[in-house]
């Protein structure tokens, strides 16, 4: 007879005995080393994604010699494709379980890497120009896309399923750190390629990572899925958590600034050190996530969200008013401080909001406002860099952080108005 399902009220969510799930009999200390393994392997894989992001409008505009719109629409092209399939991915994960669905994005990833190395490889066609070589790049960008819809979503679930929900913005923070630790190493690694062995190696670096990601993935145990589970229309799920994505969105347009045009502004300036953007940005995310990653499931996600949107805000408009190179980077330091602990603010509080057999659907619709935030800033800001030059983009990014700020607040005082009085 096939063991039926139980519930465990610790962990919140279902358990099923057939299943080799890693929350049966797992100690506190275990799962801790197997979340921060699975942050390890996100790192290691995702470093695919971050060396191409300033290497990608690099390649549009001097070699194939196109404008900032089509620099920004290849780098914004990836997360519009992870925008679309989101909502699916939490499905996938939600029915089918994580680590398939972790491992079928890596597949993404590889295929995605492959195919932008063949961009680097086209010979000119005299008939097509620059475009078919750009057609091919946006193909593969648009496969790891398709990629991180299943990968982020994926290693998420794998995370709370292996510590529990109530350490879900603990999982947050870490799998972020681990996202913006692999851009810091990838922004500078990525030129470096770039350098040594041209735009096609670089890609083919790429493909190797999440490679290594998935063999390293093989051995380890996967955490029970939620096959059969009632299911609420997408747009009801959509309607309780669409003002945490709103926060989540304006946020992520001072990240996709400095990720799509940090390096074009150095090079526009003639400034060094046009690599280290990223670096900077990375380092003061990821110090932040280890430092201050425990805050939002000890003082709640809005207070957290708040405070770090302000100093996001001050960061992007050091930026846009930066005479010189330092204090260019400080500010995307103080961008990277204020965006750390965002997503994790406002995804713990998507987390409690819904059952345990929507979490990875409604983190999946969650994070898709982030990512409407990255696919839409690269080709809107590269007209406006176009027209006003590239310090406005970051002044737009300021706007949009402080634009967050406020609906936050209202989010707050709105909570707080509705909370019972004290006894």
């Amino acid at each position: 007879m096939r063991p039926q399902p139980t519930y465990d009220p610790a962990r919140g969510q279902p358990q099923n005995p057939s299943q080799n799930s890693s929350q049966d009999n797992t100690s506190p200390d275990r799962s801790q080393a197997r979340l921060f393994v699975l942050a390890a392997i996100l790192f290691l894989s995702y470093l695919c994604v971050a060396i191409s992001l300033p290497v990608t409008p690099l390649f549009v505009t001097q070699t194939l010699g196109l404008g900032n719109f089509w620099a920004g629409l290849g780098v914004g092209s990836a997360f519009l494709a992870t925008i679309l399939t989101r909502s699916v991915a939490g499905n996938l994960v939600d029915g089918g379980g994580a680590k398939p669905a972790v491992a079928r994005g890596l597949a993404l990833y590889i295929a995605g890497g492959l195919v932008s190395l063949g961009a680097g490889m086209l010979p000119p066609l005299p008939w097509a120009g620059p475009w078919a070589a750009f057609a091919v790049l946006v193909a593969g960008r648009l496969l790891i896309g398709l990629g991180e819809s299943l990968v982020g979503v994926g290693v998420i679930a794998w995370g709370i399923g292996i510590v529990g929900p109530q350490r879900s913005g603990k999982v947050l923070a870490l799998v972020g750190a681990a996202l913006y630790g692999a851009f810091a190493a990838g922004g500078p690694l990525g030129l470096l390629l770039l350098d040594g062995i041209g735009f096609a190696g670089t890609m083919a670096v790429g493909a190797l990572l999440p490679a290594l990601g998935l063999l390293a993935i093989r051995p380890m145990t996967g955490v029970a899925a939620h096959p059969g589970a009632k299911r609420p229309p997408f747009r009801s799920v959509l309607g309780r958590i669409w003002l945490h994505g709103a926060v989540v969105s304006l946020q992520g347009i001072g990240f996709a600034a400095i990720g799509a045009f940090f390096t074009l502004h150095f090079v526009h300036e003639s400034w060094p050190f046009a690599g280290l953007g990223l670096t900077a940005f990375g380092v003061g995310f990821v110090l932040v996530r280890f430092a201050f990653g425990h805050l939002p499931d000890r003082i709640g996600g809005l207070p957290v969200a708040m405070g770090s949107l302000a100093v996001e805000a001050v960061g992007q408009l050091l930026v846009w008013s930066a005479g010189d190179p330092t204090l260019a980077l400080v500010g995307a330091f103080l961008t990277g401080l204020g965006c750390s602990l965002v997503f994790p603010a406002m995804g713990r509080e998507v987390v409690h909001l819904v059952q345990p057999h929507l979490r990875a659907t409604a983190l999946g619709a969650f994070a898709a406002f982030q990512d409407v935030a990255y696919g839409l800033t690269g080709p809107v800001a590269g007209l406006l860099a176009d027209r006003t030059g590239y310090g406005s983009v970051f002044l737009l990014g300021g706007a949009a952080a402080a634009v967050g700020f406020l609906t936050a607040l209202h989010m707050r005082r709105t909570l707080v108005a509705a909370s019972p009085p004290p006894a």
